[in-house]
């Protein structure tokens, strides 16, 4: 694969890395065992990941840090320094560690461990790659390459990995990003005729004003999640039915992602009150994949994201989740994620001090008090290695200030709740995961 640069977002996510908060995506399979031991595993999983270039490349400064980092092929890549043993029988305290380390920016930027000592011959997989590589839809296309619909398939005939490419020199990364951000600034000072003969939604300055108030205001308020923290981080996984929230779904006619949201909300007020703090209204980021048929599903960044309150100060359940249905539903019906879409592409065309202080400025815990974020996994069973995939828990990263992400995975008849947490600034998050579980059962109850 040829260099490619960086985007506006994928670099937006390099902008707010800090020590206390690695910007990595993580995840935990768990799957039925006896597993076939780890080096079969690794070997498997490097012989699948031969298809898949990004994952063989590390990133390239542009000198001057004229323009964003482009991807070049690292010619000491090794997969056995990536596919790594996660021993012990705990977990917990596996993940736990995995995901509180930052990832070298030496080589490429992502690591799996293999748990194959567990209790009950389980199996688990560990990931974490950078954010600047991979979205929610880029980590499905994985699972779609490494895991088999039969426990006995024959591994599918993958090309080889290639020599690598020579990495460009400091010079040629020089030149290119010249030309990059010339290039750049006739596009941005084109815009304006090029937005009053759209005729898209771009078009719609009405439209797009409102989007941006929905994004900006109300600011989120203060809240104990948006102290300072550390980087020591606590991921804590709930799982419950799908069948469960398709009969919530279809009792109060809402969607599944409404179902999810309200179960969260119903779990942060519980913890406010055994916080003895006061419920309020809480300000949430929800990450919308706006990918096309033209995108490559297998690498960078195509999301955008909506804003709305979770009204955590609402004391009836039912109350709560028809209020959050009523404001997905405008918030889709307006085409908010649409809509700042086509913003962030704007943006990547100013120049890169501007897009750094507008991604800390986005991360910012005015912006929003924590992020909720769904993906749906494979429908039907699973297999790694002849190991059947059994729950899927994700590892929203956290921004600085932000104690707490939820991430929702859909999988194999299961609803999977990462909670990821900032251990130093939410160390109940281990209660808030039963407070979450228990507003979503009842949820279930009242459907019934």
């Amino acid at each position: 694969m040829s260099t490619t640069r960086l985007s506006a977002l994928d670099a937006s996510f390099l902008a707010v890395e800090s020590a206390e908060s690695p910007m990595h995506v993580g995840w935990v399979a768990t799957f039925d065992g006896p597993g076939p031991g780890f080096a079969v595993l690794r070997d498997h999983l490097a012989e699948r990941l031969e298809g898949m270039p990004r994952y063989r490349q590390k990133l390239a400064p542009v000198p001057l840090g004229l323009h964003e980092p482009v991807w070049a092929d690292d010619p000491r890549f090794d997969p056995a320094e990536h596919l790594l043993h996660a021993q012990g029988a705990d977990l917990d305290a596996i993940v736990d560690g995995i995901l509180s380390t930052p990832l070298p920016r030496d080589r490429p930027l992502w690591q799996m461990w293999i748990a194959d000592e567990l209790p009950g011959d389980r199996v688990a997989l560990i990931g974490k790659m950078h954010h600047c590589m991979v979205d929610g839809a880029a980590i499905a296309e994985l699972g779609r390459r490494i895991l088999d619909a039969d426990p006995d398939a024959e591994p599918p005939a993958e090309p080889g990995w290639s020599a690598p490419a020579p990495e460009p020199s400091s010079r040629a990364r020089l030149a290119r990003g010249a030309l990059d951000r010339a290039s750049d600034g006739a596009r941005l000072a084109l815009t304006p005729a090029r937005l009053a003969a759209a005729p898209g939604r771009i078009r719609e300055l009405p439209g797009l004003a409102r989007t941006m108030a929905h994004t900006l205001l109300p600011p989120a308020p203060d809240s104990s999640l948006n102290a300072a923290g550390a980087a020591a981080r606590r991921h804590v996984r709930v799982s419950r039915s799908l069948d469960d929230l398709r009969a919530v779904r279809r009792r109060f006619g809402v969607s599944p992602n409404d179902v999810v949201l309200a179960a969260c909300a119903g779990g942060l007020r519980r913890l406010a009150e055994l916080r003895g703090e006061r419920p309020r209204r809480l300000k949430v980021m929800v990450p919308a994949d706006v990918r096309s048929a033209e995108d490559d599903a297998g690498a960078g960044n195509r999301i955008s994201f909506a804003f709305l309150e979770l009204p955590c100060d609402e004391p009836d359940a039912v109350a709560r989740l028809e209020a959050i249905h009523a404001t997905t539903a405008r918030r889709q019906r307006d085409g908010d994620a649409e809509d700042l879409d086509a913003a962030f592409g704007l943006i990547a065309l100013t120049p890169s001090p501007i897009q750094r202080a507008l991604a800390h400025a986005f991360a910012h815990p005015r912006m929003s008090n924590l992020t909720i974020s769904s993906v749906a996994g494979p429908a039907v069973p699973r297999y790694l290695h002849g190991c059947r995939l059994r729950e899927v828990h994700s590892a929203v990263p956290l921004s600085s200030r932000h104690a707490l992400s939820i991430g929702v995975v859909t999988v194999a008849g299961r609803v999977c709740l990462g909670l990821f947490a900032d251990a130093h600034t939410l160390p109940d998050a281990d209660e808030l995961g039963e407070d979450v579980g228990a507003a979503f059962d009842e949820l279930h109850a009242l459907a019934a």
